[in-house]
């Protein structure tokens, strides 16, 4: 600790803000450039972009593995939980009004500027992704500081980096969007800031106050509490501060954290067994992925992209894929659904993440209640498919088929890859990272980065989490390809994608 304090007493504050402001902000922007005039989404150039730059860092000598010495960037790599926090939001909004029948629209404060200032991204767009950037090191300063329990450089300037962040996402609005009542939509903005920061708060209270008789991750009662506020919330006009989060705090988020993950490729290829975690997490997207859109397409009878993304979406709690739809880079029906399908599967993580913290208690995967739960997680896939194939266009018989497929073949890809890589000798941390990044499940992932699998694979999960993106060409190749056919994704090509994640998987697991 006496040596971080030391190394950081040799930096600038301002120097690391504007550090970081100036690498991850132009990573969003370039991503969102280079697909600009097209249906594919930015999040792969992200991809591409953060991982080089952190490699870059390192193999230049400017940084070390893990960039310790930009610290800044190492929080907004570390702060997915705060972009969950208003998925998880929305998504009890959006339960409540399907459940309750409640299609009233909720008036809306602002209309967005259509400026283009940079090329793909208009005006009001860059002024949420920079908002996006104060408020994720904001919050995090601010919980952080409420927490304690840090051992960051930043550790002694943390009520500094809080005021600096939550004063910049206050006043950081766009004066050319139409604002209806500007003194109250600064009020949500302000509210917005002060709800996330105690749920944050109250979740890691939670999860310490029950750590005695169960060892549930902080991410699980974030989810419960986020979701419950939205669900009395329901008729919550979104303010600034959500808005700016929803749009781009994924993204952001994935910048920082492909920085870190490029940073450690060097050293992580080193370390024995990552082979087979790096490959069944490469080959785990594409089966999981295109395995699961295989299913809706075959016994859902339905192959239109407002079904499959918000079925991967939520089916995988798929970071990439979560964060273009809530974004609106796949059509405005996968935008609405995808809350509600990201939020179902978490209300069965109360079973999964007990057995996971039982399971790393004991070191090893508690096999029953495991196998039991892809069962159950099969039971219900194929209940879901005879409900969608039975739809018609009904949105809401989709909408509660794509709910049941959510949690029911998550289940299925969490056990099923824990079962795999367990029956293939790897230890349970190894495992976890690579259930983890055949996913690109962020809750897991920021589970893991919280301590679940232990410390080393909370320093090596950006690292394992970034690789499998690396297939993303290929996913929003399928997205963009579909959303240029009026929605429809072609059959064979998934059908061929499942099949060789199928093979890669059982080679990854038994054979490497």
């Amino acid at each position: 600790m006496e040596l971080m304090i030391e190394q950081f007493s040799s930096m600038n504050l301002l120097n690391q803000f504007w550090f970081s402001l100036f690498l991850i902000i132009p990573i969003v922007l370039i991503a969102r450039t280079v697909v600009a005039g097209t249906r594919y989404s930015p999040i792969l150039i992200i991809v591409i972009f953060g991982l080089s730059m952190g490699y870059i860092l390192v193999e230049t000598g400017v940084a070390e593995p893990g960039i310790p010495s930009f610290p800044m960037v190492n929080m907004i790599a570390s702060s997915t939980i705060i972009a969950l926090v208003v998925t998880f939001f929305v998504g009890g909004q959006a339960l409540r009004k399907m459940f309750a029948k409640d299609k009233s629209d909720v008036d809306e404060l602002v209309i967005p500027s259509d400026e283009e200032s940079v090329l793909g991204t208009t005006r009001t767009q860059i002024v949420m992704i920079i908002r996006a950037f104060f408020l994720l090191i904001g919050i995090e300063g601010a919980t952080r500081l409420l927490i304690g329990q840090s051992n960051s450089a930043l550790n002694e300037v943390y009520p500094l980096i809080a005021y600096i962040g939550i004063v910049g996402a206050i006043i950081f609005i766009d004066n050319r969007a139409t604002i209806k009542n500007k003194p109250l939509y600064i009020r949500k903005g302000i509210i917005e800031i002060i709800a996330i920061i105690v749920v944050l708060y109250l979740s890691s209270l939670i999860a310490g106050w029950i750590s005695p008789i169960i060892s549930l991750p902080q991410i699980f009662y974030t989810m419960v509490l986020s979701s419950l506020t939205g669900a009395l919330l329901y008729r919550w006009s979104l303010g600034p501060t959500i808005k700016a989060l929803l749009f781009a705090g994924i993204p952001v988020v994935l910048a920082g954290n492909f920085m870190v993950g490029g940073s450690r490729m060097g050293d992580a290829f080193l370390v024995e067994g990552m082979t087979s975690v790096l490959a069944y997490g490469f080959f785990g997207q594409l089966f999981f992925m295109f395995g699961g859109i295989a299913l809706i397409m075959f016994l859902g009878k339905t192959n239109h992209i407002r079904n499959l993304a918000p079925g991967a979406a939520g089916a995988l709690s798929h970071s990439g894929l979560t964060g273009a739809a809530t974004a609106g880079d796949l059509g405005l029906d996968a935008q609405r659904r995808t809350p509600i399908m990201v939020n179902m599967p978490f209300f069965g993580h109360i079973f999964v993440f007990s057995i996971l913290a039982i399971s790393s208690e004991r070191e090893s995967l508690w096999m029953w209640p495991s196998i039991l739960v892809v069962v159950i997680g099969l039971a219900l896939t194929f209940m879901a498919m005879r409900t969608l194939s039975k739809a018609n266009g009904n949105d809401a018989q989709e909408v509660k088929s794509l709910m049941q497929f959510s949690f029911g073949w998550q289940v299925v890809a969490v056990f099923g890859g824990l079962l795999l890589l367990t029956l293939g000798s790897l230890p349970l941390d190894y495992a976890g990272m690579g259930t983890t990044s055949s996913l690109s499940h962020f809750g897991l992932f920021a589970a893991t980065q919280g301590g679940l699998f232990g410390s080393e694979a909370a320093h090596l999960i950006p690292f394992i989490f970034s690789m499998p993106f690396l297939v993303h060409p290929v996913v929003f190749f399928m997205f963009g390809k579909a959303m240029k056919d009026e929605g429809r994704m072609p059959e064979k090509a998934v059908y061929a994608l499942a099949t060789i994640g199928a093979i890669g998987v059982l080679v990854s697991a038994f054979v490497l």
